[in-house]
């Protein structure tokens, strides 16, 4: 793709915006950002102003006097300045479009979407492939634009993409030489049409392979399944059934002629068996020893915001689940415990129902305490079914919680919901639980 003297119109000041501008004036094309919201409101404006020829408080027609538009993921695609610019042929890409674009072809690519288990798959895969000595990049969705690294020049072995829904949807030339959807299940509803729409949109991910690349998906999944007719590329299953490419049975995960022990493996849960799968198969066309992955499996590091234990207060076990941010995310920190647990839920919706939950909170919760936007919601659905508590400021739900607490139970923030309504983001939110936590000891 050429880029120099060409004009770009970027939409959206956030990581991935800036990353691309910062990539287009590197080599030598012209950046113009467009931000809907207020310069006030940019915490780093100054800064980008002085970089980037750009506008805030609103996206003008100065767009439409590009070659070619860069949408951010969170930007919607039926915004009026876009239908102008599909009027005018002026094409529209995503940022993960634009790094394809100009990536050299040395670089192999490990793409993986999902509704849950993204982060930590991409993850341990990345952690494999340097394990393995390969110059490998993690990037996308888990917070590093793919446009921030030296993707253009053949340096590069592997780059390990997490992508969302969102990031897939304008979607054209991409082509990952290995994908894989780890799970679909009802997220982002206020976004799509229908549960289908989103389906399907993960399913770009798939979009332009070939006989040559490999496709992953997990047979235990009913909806992944139902789009095998999108897959035109070499198909991998993993799951708990013998009839799957990898699968686990007794402790041990079965690859052909090869077993690997999950005994110490540094994540737990029958969600993480599901990541560790697809990462083992994800790796498998590259010949990486089997000793290197055993060993990648028991040094890999759990993530932090994803059942990541705090501390201990009193004989009381936090932990933080930050990055639940859907129901079936929920479903598995429920499922990750033998005790019960007192959890803490709620935030800014996406549509979900929130019954589906009614079941694993009756098997699994001590008591459920609500806070944020989510709050009467939330209380509709489970106030006859389990015991619960609402609280509206984020310190005092934790603070009770505590001193609701006796030795030997186990407090998780895990709030099924998006951090929007008080926090920058489910990090943020992580974060003020532990300082909380910590304060608190």
């Amino acid at each position: 793709m050429k880029v120099k003297n060409r004009k770009f119109g970027i939409l959206g000041m956030a990581r991935s915006g800036i990353s691309a501008a910062t990539k287009i004036n590197e080599l030598g094309g012209i950046a113009f950002i467009s931000e809907h919201k207020d310069e006030t409101e940019i915490i780093n404006s100054k800064q980008i102003k002085q970089s980037f020829h750009c506008e805030f408080g609103g996206h003008t027609e100065k767009l439409l006097q590009n070659d070619l538009l860069i949408l951010s993921p969170g930007i919607p695609r039926n915004i009026p300045i876009l239908q102008q610019a599909e009027k005018q042929n002026i094409e529209v890409i995503s940022e993960i479009e634009f790094s394809f674009r100009i990536k050299h072809h040395h670089s192999k690519i490990i793409a993986i979407t999902g509704s849950n288990g993204k982060s930590t798959t991409v993850s341990l895969i990345h952690h494999i492939l340097l394990n393995a000595g390969y110059n490998s990049i993690l990037a996308g969705n888990i917070g590093t634009a793919f446009s921030s690294y030296p993707i253009e020049n053949g340096d590069i072995d592997f780059i390990v993409l997490e992508l969302s829904s969102f990031q897939l949807e304008l979607i054209d030339t991409f082509k990952a030489d290995v994908a894989a959807v780890l799970n679909i299940t009802p997220d982002h509803l206020d976004r799509y049409k229908s549960f289908e729409d989103y389906a399907k949109t993960k399913f770009n991910i798939f979009k332009n392979q070939n006989s040559h690349d490999l496709a992953i998906l997990n047979l235990d999944d009913m909806t992944s399944t139902k789009f095998i007719d999108e897959v035109h590329s070499s198909l991998k299953y993993f799951s708990s059934d013998p009839k799957a490419d990898i699968y686990f049975k007794d402790g041990t995960i079965i690859f052909g002629s090869q077993k690997f022990s999950v005994k110490n493996a540094s994540i737990k849960g029958p969600h993480n068996i599901s990541n560790i799968m697809c990462a083992i198969l994800a790796v498998s066309p590259f010949n990486i020893e089997k000793v290197i992955i055993q060993k990648s499996l028991e040094t890999f590091s759990p993530l932090a915001h994803r059942m990541e234990f705090v501390t201990e207060v009193n004989g009381i076990k936090f932990y933080n689940d930050s990055k639940a941010t859907n129901t079936d995310s929920v479903k598995y920190a429920l499922q990750s415990f033998n005790s019960p647990i007192r959890i803490i839920m709620g935030g800014a919706g996406k549509g979900e129902d929130y019954t589906i939950l009614i079941p694993f909170l009756q098997k699994r919760a001590k008591k459920v305490y609500l806070t944020g936007d989510t709050i009467d919601e939330m209380k509709k659905a489970f106030e006859d079914y389990v015991s619960i508590e609402s609280i509206k400021e984020f310190e005092d739900v934790i603070k009770t919680a505590y001193s609701e607490s006796e030795k030997g139970d186990i407090i998780v923030l895990s709030p099924a919901c998006t951090s929007y309504d008080r926090f920058k983001n489910f990090e943020e939110r992580g974060n003020t639980f532990k300082e909380i936590v910590f304060r608190l000891k």
